[in-house]
């Protein structure tokens, strides 16, 4: 290394040390340990010989799959799946059109953006498991409630990250449009799909991902699914059932996810 680079390293600002850094310190360890005696969170609960004994045996049973039981695994994953691509559709078609309305870019009335905003960042609030649980009350046990819970869920997801980037595309085509005379729905179409297309596709695809992992546990509330088994086998201490179903369950989404973030990429590049 050159004596010039030297000389500018040693000439680079150094950071002062703030108090408020110290303080919020003080507050994220202080309330670390409030929390685990408000808790009993302990980690010495986990390592007491009774309780790593009973663990330790149920993961070896675990580890000892009824593989007999993957004829029964395998199509309940399939609807699992299934639940999961009908809500991922229904809820990310919902999504895109009510990212329209909400993006200030394209609606300019700023009262209707702001409570229909306001809608979303309510149903946003709701978690999967408490969105499964109204809409098993709602229709009954089974997928269909799951599909139902899980295109709420998905609208959520996707229609927060999409009106956001709605907002970040270049004006300048709009603005074009506007000048000659075009309606909303010509800008739309001509000026905004094509700079945003992508983004849709890479949240939908994102969205899918979570909710392959969600569906398997929604079945635990009777939301449909392999989840439903899943609870079954432990329920009844089949563990050698709960591994296989564990298995299959790990290897789907394992390739998923990869195949939803290598399609990703390639929409981004």
């Amino acid at each position: 290394m050159s004596k010039n680079t030297d000389h500018k390293l040693t000439e680079l600002p150094k950071k002062k040390f703030k108090l408020m850094n110290l303080v919020w310190l003080i507050v994220l360890v202080g309330g670390f340990f409030l929390s685990v005696n408000a808790t009993n969170a302990h980690i010495s609960v986990l390592l007491d010989p009774a309780n790593f004994g009973q663990f330790t045996e149920i993961f070896v049973q675990m580890c000892h799959p009824d593989w007999s039981y993957a004829a029964t695994a395998i199509p309940l994953l399939i609807e699992t799946i299934k639940m999961a691509v009908l809500g991922t559709v229904i809820g990310s078609a919902v999504a895109f059109v009510y990212s329209l309305l909400i993006a200030r870019n394209i609606i300019k009335n700023k009262a209707v953006t702001g409570i229909l905003r306001f809608i979303m960042n309510i149903i946003r609030t709701i978690p999967d498991l408490l969105l499964g649980a109204i809409f098993v009350a709602v229709v009954g046990i089974g997928p269909v409630a799951g599909v139902m819970a899980l295109s709420v869920f998905t609208f959520g997801v996707v229609v927060k990250l999409f009106y956001e980037a709605i907002e970040t595309i270049d004006p300048g085509p709009i603005e074009a449009l506007t000048a000659v005379g075009a309606n909303k729905l010509q800008i739309i179409h001509f000026a905004v799909m094509p700079q945003i297309i992508t983004y849709f596709i890479s949240y939908v695809l994102y969205a899918f991902e979570i909710n392959v992992r969600a569906s398997t546990v929604l079945g635990y509330i009777g939301a449909g699914g392999i989840g439903l088994y899943l609870q079954q086998t432990l329920q009844v201490f089949s563990y050698d059932k709960t591994g296989m179903i564990i298995i299959v369950i790990i290897i789907v989404v394992v390739l998923i996810d990869y195949v939803s973030s290598k399609s990703r990429e390639a929409l981004m590049k």
